[in-house]
């Protein structure tokens, strides 16, 4: 079949990295599959189990040797994946063929496989949240102290500054870097367990001596650079653990989806716009267009990320007793897209937060537009100081309000609350100060010092030793 007549799944072609793809490619599971295999022969051989030294090596020797089209045929005959590869290894393994799997069952090595690539993962994760992280605070720091309107129910609001609102992604963020690097810490090893979890084919193996079963497990459980398995298992590892594991990526979702609609909103408002090159088209009719096309993108992921996480739910919920195969083919999926989207919308996040390009002339002018309503409160008190009655004053301040916003709304004109603040003679005393009480630093509160408190506190610490600049993050489409 041609490539032009196959479906190529966008999340490889379009989105996520060569390195996250490749984490979860046929090479990638079946290698960790013989990795298994050999830690497995390896300890029970240390333990004096019916294994050979020359068949431990046998199964390192061709670890890396594999014959794809021979699985196809051995799992088209034998309908069963796990006992393809056992089969493909024992041809090339002539020696170690009797010894291949001793014990074990087939999610010894799926679901420990699973674990493994799901560790290796999150720790790409790790590194591209470490990346966006960095990009937001070095953008929150250059735009500290820039004010800009506030919004809340994208409504005018009191005024922060660009770098402060910036922060409210990073910290988003940071609180996913905590949970990826927590689970990957903790996550425990599926173990060597046995077909219902109750280790008794091993038992058998090792004559009925418990204490040489555990070391067993303990042994394959460090070669697999895992500290620990979980203590009790069906034949699977409890799917809570996928759920666990799609938590921490639908929260990454969360927080990309929020950053990149905020983008959205201020690229419509013309404050902040994402990175675009000189040849992108936004609209193949509207040939002005400068559309937030990577952000939208972010969305569009994020929106999938977050809803493929209940298939883990629902799996958790409905496993039947010691285990049920209806897991299978979703986890498969689900987990694996999950994670090639992360790597995607992670990318994305970088380039943009990289790039984005902020236009102070219009943040300004928006600013200085709302000012005059939302300096209102600071107006009456500077009246009152000067001697005037608060009552009469906000009755003014209201009248004139209203005035302005009429002005504004209705009638298309600039904002004129100054101008009839000023010549309103209750006003006198304070006319001269006006200007000044219109200085947009005077509204933004601590945003620039939260900035650098945040930047020193709480993201400093996050990045120390973490090596950024060695991930790359190329945007394809």
């Amino acid at each position: 079949m041609e490539r032009g007549d196959r479906f190529d799944h966008p999340l490889i072609e379009r989105y996520a990295s060569p390195t996250m793809a490749r984490l979860f490619s046929p090479r990638a599971r079946h290698g960790a599959w013989r990795d298994l295999w050999i830690a497995l022969a390896e300890a029970e051989h240390e333990l004096g189990f019916p294994v050979g030294k020359e068949q431990v090596a046998e199964l390192r020797a061709n670890r890396d040797t594999f014959d794809w089209d021979q699985v196809a045929k051995y799992e088209k005959e034998l309908r069963h994946d796990v006992m393809a590869h056992v089969h493909h290894y024992g041809d090339l393994c002539p020696l170690a063929r009797p010894i291949i799997h001793l014990g074990a069952t087939s999610c010894f090595v799926t679901d420990n496989a699973d674990l493994v690539l799901y560790r290796q993962a999150l720790r790409l994760v790790e590194q591209r949240l470490a990346a966006v992280l960095a990009a937001l605070a070095a953008f929150a720091r250059n735009w500290r102290a820039q004010p800009c309107l506030g919004y809340t129910h994208f409504q005018v609001a009191q005024p922060v500054t660009v770098g402060k609102r910036a922060c409210l992604w990073a910290q988003d963020f940071a609180l996913d870097l905590d949970e990826v690097r927590r689970i990957a810490a903790w996550l425990p090893f599926r173990g060597v367990k046995g077909t219902t979890g109750t280790q008794a084919t091993f038992l058998t193996l090792a004559n009925g001596d418990h204490s040489k079963v555990e070391e067993l497990d303990r042994r394959v459980t460090r070669a697999m650079g895992f500290e620990k398995s979980i203590t009790v298992s069906g034949q699977t590892y409890t799917r809570k653990l996928d759920w666990t594991i799609h938590q921490a990526l639908s929260a990454i979702a969360q927080s990309a989806s929020k950053f990149a609609t905020d983008l959205r909103l201020l690229s419509h408002e013309g404050e902040i716009e994402e990175p675009s090159e000189s040849k992108q088209i936004g609209s193949s009719a509207m040939a002005y267009k400068k559309n937030p096309m990577r952000s939208e993108r972010v969305c569009s992921l994020a929106r999938y990320v977050i809803e493929t996480a209940n298939t883990s739910a629902h799996t958790a919920a409905t496993q039947w007793l010691e285990r049920t195969l209806d897991d299978s083919a979703v986890r498969r999926i689900a987990l694996p897209e999950s994670f090639l989207a992360i790597d995607g919308i992670l990318m994305l996040c970088e380039n943009v937060a990289k790039g984005l390009v902020v236009y102070p002339k219009v943040i300004e002018k928006k600013l200085r537009e709302q000012l005059p309503f939302l300096a209102t409160e600071e107006i009456l008190m500077a009246g009152v100081a000067a001697g005037g009655d608060r009552q009469d004053l906000h009755e003014r301040v209201r009248v004139h309000s209203r005035a302005a916003a009429h002005a504004v709304k209705a009638e298309g004109r600039d904002n004129p609350l100054l101008q009839l603040i000023a010549a309103d003679p209750a006003f006198t005393a304070i006319r001269d100060r006006l200007p000044h009480l219109m200085d947009p630093a005077r509204f933004v509160g601590r945003s620039a010092e939260q900035v650098d408190t945040f930047l020193r506190d709480d993201v400093a610490p996050r990045l120390a030793g973490v090596a950024i600049d060695k991930l790359g993050a190329e945007i394809r489409v």
